[in-house]
């Protein structure tokens, strides 16, 4: 049995908070740098240049990519045979979240209640999804969702019947009415299968996954080339000005699923994508 005190998870989860805003991962680099090598549009090539100075500026000045600093969404992966002591976990996280979002200058966006809309004032609470794994590790994820492109998320209900086809059809239709709303390039996280809620949550974890390896699937994998070739050739273009770089990725995750359903959850991520990954 592995013992974890309750105050290491709240350091990490305020050091992933601000990690996670004022840096790209080094993948999301690796594709902004190739996009702009391979955009051919002049205008959105220079939109491209602008996006890496706002990033090299963001790194230097240690501010944030964004000024959206997103609600803090934190994916926790618990091995079994691993012990908290020190305090409630879910407090914990919630206080990392809150020294984070204070003590790295970053915008606080949550409201208490969906209708009174009363500002938290220190960016809490976070929404955790808890994960119970064999073994002794922790593995924390951090991503801050920014709403320009939260709100362009859809989720489809279909029909075993629409299959492929009508999967396909969902994709491009979430990402045709999120045009430039989303703050292209986008990163489209997808999934497939499970129920209403499990297919959202599929989506929104398909975001953090590397932009740079494709599904160990062979369906899935040539579903996620396919569909970025199509929403590439919608030419919406960086910041949705034109162009042949609408998105970075697409990214989609599966799972199994009644047989009266086709669940498909597309989560639809701005260009900067942020998170931060660690283990202990």
């Amino acid at each position: 049995m592995k013992t974890i005190q309750t105050n290491k998870i709240t350091e990490m989860i305020k050091e992933m908070c601000i990690e996670a805003n004022y840096f790209l991962t080094e993948d999301m680099k690796h594709r902004l740098d190739a996009s702009y090598t391979e955009e051919t549009d002049p205008l959105g090539r220079q939109i491209l240049s602008i996006l890496q100075d706002n990033l090299k500026i963001a790194g230097e000045e240690m501010i944030p990519i964004c000024q959206d600093t997103g609600m803090t969404v934190i994916f926790m992966e618990i091995g079994q045979d691993v012990h908290f002591e020190g305090g409630d976990l879910n407090a914990a996280i919630q206080e990392g979240v809150r020294q984070g979002y204070e003590e790295g200058y970053l915008r606080k966006s949550v409201v208490k209640d969906p209708i009174e809309r009363v500002n938290t004032g220190d960016n809490t609470p976070a929404v955790i999804h808890y994960e119970i794994v064999p073994g002794d590790k922790v593995t924390i994820t951090v991503a801050p969702k920014g709403f320009g492109s939260e709100n362009m998320s859809r989720i489809f209900m279909l029909k075993p019947a629409d299959g492929i086809e009508g999967v396909k059809n969902a994709i491009l239709t979430a990402v045709k009415d999120a045009g430039p709303n989303a703050c292209p390039p986008m990163v489209i996280g997808v999934g497939i299968g499970g129920t209403f809620e499990k297919a959202a949550i599929l989506s929104k974890k398909a975001l953090t996954r590397n932009v740079e390896e494709r599904s160990d699937k062979e369906w899935v994998k040539a579903l996620e080339t396919e569909m970025l070739e199509k929403i590439n050739a919608l030419s919406i273009g960086p910041a949705g000005l034109g162009g042949h770089t609408t998105a970075f990725a697409v990214n989609i995750e599966t799972y199994a699923t009644h047989i009266a359903g086709l669940p498909v959850a597309v989560n639809i991520c701005c260009h900067v994508n942020r998170h931060s990954k660690r283990s202990l």
